[in-house]
């Protein structure tokens, strides 16, 4: 049921740019159940929908919460390309669920009850670095895969000037 650690120190085997999205959601009105449950269902149909196409570009992702009212998820993408292409497809439930904000929006039925935010953030290779310590895969580990930390280096500084053998590195 629990994954089991990983013993000793490891890496993510991310190669290349690291494209990382957070997006979430604000309680304001916690007594608006019918304001912020569909917004927080949605979230997790959209993230199914992504899990069964593994095509659209979406490696990994963890939720998290950052207070009792605040929920977010950080999603780590192949590209900023797949992440624009999932936003605007009309064939994707995020197309829709935005278009019906939009309306809700322009009708002036937004009562503040709920906030959303979103920030998305391109990591050039060299760029970031990661080390986990007895433990399982997690974060851009668990979407890209796990490596020795030797494999990269010992130290972040190391790692920070890992590049991947399409960038003319290593």
């Amino acid at each position: 049921m629990f994954a089991k650690p990983t013993v000793g120190r490891t890496t993510a085997a991310a190669e290349g740019d690291v494209v990382v999205l957070l997006i979430g959601m604000r309680v304001n009105h916690f007594w608006a159940v019918h304001q912020w449950a569909p917004v927080m269902l949605s979230m997790f149909r959209m993230l199914g929908e992504l899990a069964r196409d593994g095509d659209r570009g979406l490696l990994g992702r963890v939720l998290l919460t950052a207070s009792p009212r605040t929920y977010y998820v950080v999603q780590y993408w192949e590209s900023k390309e797949k992440l624009y292409a999932y936003a605007t497809s009309p064939d994707m439930f995020h197309h829709r669920a935005w278009g019906i904000v939009n309306r809700k929006e322009r009708a002036g039925k937004v009562r503040g009850h709920v906030g959303l935010w979103h920030e998305a953030y391109v990591v050039p290779e060299g760029s970031y670095e990661s080390i986990y310590f007895d433990m399982p895969p997690f974060g851009l580990a668990a979407a890209t895969g796990v490596l020795p930390v030797e494999s990269r280096g010992r130290r972040a500084a190391e790692r920070f000037a890992h590049r991947s053998a399409g960038a003319g590195g290593a």
